[in-house]
């Protein structure tokens, strides 16, 4: 397989001309694109309505272009919006496309990356176990789809997931059924937290009998180191981009990872860099920079409210959610040691890297 991997700004959730001019310019074949990972500038909660209306822009676009129907485009293509680009983050698309090649193996690993679906999600089972274990089978049959056959060779596994809404939970009521949580906002961290942890079970990072309905949202020692989950209203199912490098992939590109301790954590950003491949000392050259396609990363609030040992005010601010406030503190230092604010940042870490922290990977041109 070779991998392509494009990101274009974007001056509104309906603007795909980024995506336009690159297919006119045949730097992308439209039926090549397999994902489409973006970054809205919504408030990322639960009325966020810019990723579906950004998810639609680029569907209906590539429906024309591929000659067929909307649906048909949905079943082929992940399409994940991440909602909120607070502070200095500007709004971006991260295109992924992938054609067969001549060449089956190399001995260098390069990008990997496969798409997948899992199945509709009921409103009872949105934040259950049962949402762990379809995503730990999809997530499975991924790594295999990809050619990655060593978890380790794993470094990113972003998943669009559902979220409850007060028709769903009403529908579900009516069923005689409960929720994991009435609170639609609260909902989104549950279907996140339990997505991630179908990944951390898949990659052999937490033991699967650990992983009960009472741990959801509850064990914080529990998490995966490469999985960013993001919750919107606009879909029932998880959308899932699985990202490794492999022998089977002849891409010029490769991938990274490591885990941020906090929003802060400026050296394991750097680390994320050395391990995509770079050689970075204290700080990315020009050269480096210049090698950088896109950096991915996940934050969140502490759930004390504080940040080595200093009072924040991201869980006590009523204005202002607390994952919004995260979001720009990320993306605000990542920016500031690449010297690019188009990053992908998203909010709301559950289960994704230690209380307070989360993934980050970085894809390089090799």
């Amino acid at each position: 397989m070779d991998v392509g991997v494009y990101k274009i700004a974007m001056s509104g959730p309906e603007d795909v001309s980024g995506l336009k001019k690159l297919i006119e310019n045949s730097e992308i074949i439209a039926s090549e694109i397999i994902a489409v990972l973006g970054k809205t500038e919504g408030n990322g909660c639960v009325n966020d309505f810019t990723r579906g209306y950004c998810t639609a822009s680029f569907r209906s676009y590539l429906a024309k272009e591929m000659g067929k129907t909307e649906k048909e485009v949905e079943e082929k293509v992940a399409f994940v919006m991440s909602g909120g680009t607070e502070g200095v983050m500007t709004p971006h698309a991260t295109i992924f496309t992938m054609k067969e090649a001549l060449e089956t193996e190399k001995e260098e690993k390069s990008l990997a990356v496969s798409v997948g679906f899992t199945k509709n999600f009921l409103p009872e089972e949105m934040g259950t176990i049962v949402m762990v274990k379809e995503v730990e089978r999809v997530t499975l049959k991924l790594m295999q789809d990809a050619g990655i056959e060593d978890e380790d060779d794993v470094h990113f596994v972003q998943i669009k997931c559902p979220l409850l809404t007060s028709d769903r939970i009403l529908d579900a009521k009516e069923r005689g059924k409960s929720v994991v949580v009435e609170d639609t906002y609260k909902s989104m961290g549950y279907t996140r937290g339990a997505s991630a942890l179908g990944v951390a079970i898949a990659l052999k990072e937490v033991e699967g009998s650990k992983v009960t309905e009472q741990s959801i949202l509850k064990d914080w020692s529990l998490y995966s180191k490469v999985a960013s989950t993001s919750a919107g209203v606009e879909l029932l199912n998880c959308e899932i981009i699985l990202m490794g490098n492999s022998k089977k992939s002849i891409s010029k590109y490769r991938i990274g990872h490591s885990v941020m301790k906090d929003s802060i954590d400026l050296e394991s950003v750097i680390e994320a860099m050395n391990n995509s491949g770079l050689k970075v000392d204290k700080l990315p050259t020009e050269e480096d920079k210049k090698r950088i396609v896109n950096i991915f990363a996940k934050a969140e609030a502490s759930s004390d409210g504080y940040v080595r040992n200093r009072r924040t005010t991201m869980l006590t601010d009523s204005d202002i959610n607390h994952t919004r406030h995260a979001r720009a503190v990320v993306n605000g230092v990542i920016a500031s040691i690449v010297g690019d604010p188009m990053i992908y940042v998203s909010g709301g870490a559950e289960h994704q890297g230690p209380d307070g922290g989360g993934p980050i990977a970085v894809i390089v041109q090799k």
